[in-house]
C-alpha cells in the first residue's frame, strides 16, 4: 500500500538501513510555520494601524484632554517615536530569523540546480527553519549518493561491456584480413560473446526495472515447496558434475504464495549458482522452505568457503564478486530487487570457512493497492 504521500517502495538512491517511508511530519505540525508567519503578520499590521493612528491623532490634536467625548491625555511624543521603533526592531528581528537561513537554503538549492550536490546548509533559525535546512541536506546527501552510483554504474557497464566487444572486433577484423577462417572454432566464440552482452543488457533492464518499481509481475497461487523443487532438479545435473550434494525439503504448515513463480525461480537459481559456484566437491548445498510470519522463508546454505566479512555487507550490490566468480555480479542485486518486488526481505550471513547461507522471506497474500 502506498503511504499518504504516495510512496510505494523505496527509490534506489535510498540509503541502506534508513527507514523507508521517512516519518511522517504532517498535520498540525507541518502547518504551525504558516501559522506563525501570518500572525507575526497580523500583529504588525495591527499594531501599524493603532500606532499609526494614534500619532495621527496626536499630532493633529485630536486628543484634547479636559474634553466632553475626549480621548486620553496626551502622551509625549518621545514615547509614542520609542514604542514605533522598539515594534519595528522586534519586527526585524524575527524577519531577519527567519530570511536569513531561508536565504541560505535558495543559493544552496541554486547550487544543486548547477550540479553542485555537495553543497550543504547550516541549520539555524525557527524550529520550521531549521527543519527545512535539515530536510534540504539529506535530499542533497541522496542526490550525491545517487549520482555516484550513476558514475559507478556506468564504469562497471563499460568495464563489463569491454572485454566481449574486444573479443568480438578482434576475431572479426582477423577474418576480414585472411588471418582466421571464417569456421566454427572462430565464430563460435564471437557467439558466446554476444550472449554474454544479451544476459548483462537484460540483467541490466531487469534490476533497473525492478529497482523503478515498474516491474509486472504475474502473480499466481503457488505452493512454495514446489519452487524449492523445480529450483533444485534445474540444477541437479550441475551438482552432480561438481560432485556436491544437492537437496531439498519444506517443512508442514508453509502457506500458499500469491506470486510470480518465474521471478522467484530466478532468485532461486541465482541463490543455487552462487552456492555450487562456490561449494567444493564433497561439500553440500540445501534448500529449505518453513513458515515465517504469515508467508515462506526460503533458506539455501552451502558448506563452501564463504564470504569475508568485509565484503558481506555489499553482497547485493550492483558488479560486486569475487574474483573467482563467473558472471558480471548483478545477480544478488537482481535477486534482492525480485524479493522486494514481491514484499519481502532477502539476508545474507557467512564466514570463511564456515559456508553461506541466504535466506529471504515472501509474504503469503499480495497487499492490494
Amino acid at each position: 500500500m502506498p503511504d499518504r504521500r504516495g510512496y510505494r517502495r523505496p527509490p534506489p538512491w535510498w540509503p541502506e538501513g534508513e527507514p523507508f517511508p521517512p516519518p511522517w511530519q504532517g498535520g498540525w505540525g507541518g502547518r504551525r510555520f504558516p501559522r506563525r508567519v501570518g500572525i507575526m503578520f497580523a500583529l504588525f499590521v495591527i499594531l501599524t494601524f493603532f500606532v499609526g493612528g494614534f500619532v495621527i491623532r496626536l499630532l493633529t490634536g485630536g486628543f484634547q484632554p479636559g474634553e466632553r467625548g475626549g480621548g486620553p491625555p496626551a502622551v509625549p511624543v518621545a514615547i509614542v517615536i520609542l514604542g514605533i521603533v522598539v515594534v519595528a526592531l522586534l519586527v526585524g528581528r524575527l524577519v531577519r530569523r527567519m530570511a536569513a537561513p531561508i536565504g541560505d537554503v535558495m543559493e544552496a538549492a541554486g547550487r544543486v540546480a548547477g550540479g553542485d550536490y555537495g553543497a550543504r546548509v547550516r541549520a539555524r533559525g525557527p524550529v520550521e527553519v531549521r527543519r527545512l535546512a535539515q530536510s534540504f541536506n539529506q535530499m542533497a546527501g541522496r542526490l550525491e549518493a545517487n549520482e555516484q552510483q550513476r558514475r559507478t554504474l556506468l564504469a562497471d557497464v563499460t568495464h563489463e561491456l569491454r572485454t566481449p566487444l574486444s573479443v568480438i572486433r578482434g576475431t572479426v577484423e582477423g577474418m576480414l584480413d585472411g588471418l582466421y577462417p571464417a569456421d566454427s572454432s572462430h565464430l563460435g566464440p564471437v557467439l558466446e560473446e554476444t550472449a554474454v552482452m544479451a544476459r548483462l543488457l537484460d540483467d541490466l533492464q531487469t534490476l533497473s526495472t525492478a529497482e523503478a518499481g515498474m516491474l509486472r509481475l504475474h502473480r499466481e497461487p503457488v505452493e512454495p515447496a514446489t519452487l524449492a523443487q523445480d529450483a533444485v532438479a534445474a540444477f541437479a545435473a550441475r551438482a552432480a558434475t561438481a560432485g556436491v550434494t544437492l537437496d531439498w525439503h519444506a517443512a508442514a504448515g508453509v502457506p500458499e504464495l500469491d506470486v510470480d513463480p518465474v521471478r522467484v525461480g530466478e532468485v532461486l537459481a541465482n541463490l543455487l549458482a552462487n552456492a555450487l559456484r562456490h561449494t567444493p566437491a564433497g561439500g553440500s548445498v540445501e534448500v529449505s522452505v518453513e513458515p515465517a510470519g504469515g508467508g515462506a522463508r526460503f533458506t539455501v546454505s552451502d558448506t563452501g568457503r564463504g564470504i569475508d566479512p568485509s565484503d558481506l555487507p555489499h553482497v547485493f550490490d550492483r558488479f560486486v564478486k569475487s574474483a573467482d566468480s563467473g558472471g558480471v555480479g548483478l545477480g544478488l542485486a537482481i535477486a534482492k530487487s525480485l524479493v522486494e518486488a514481491h514484499g519481502g526481505s532477502i539476508t545474507a550471513e557467512s564466514r570463511p570457512g564456515g559456508g553461506t547461507t541466504m535466506r529471504f522471506v515472501l509474504p503469503a497474500h499480495h497487499a492490494s493497492t
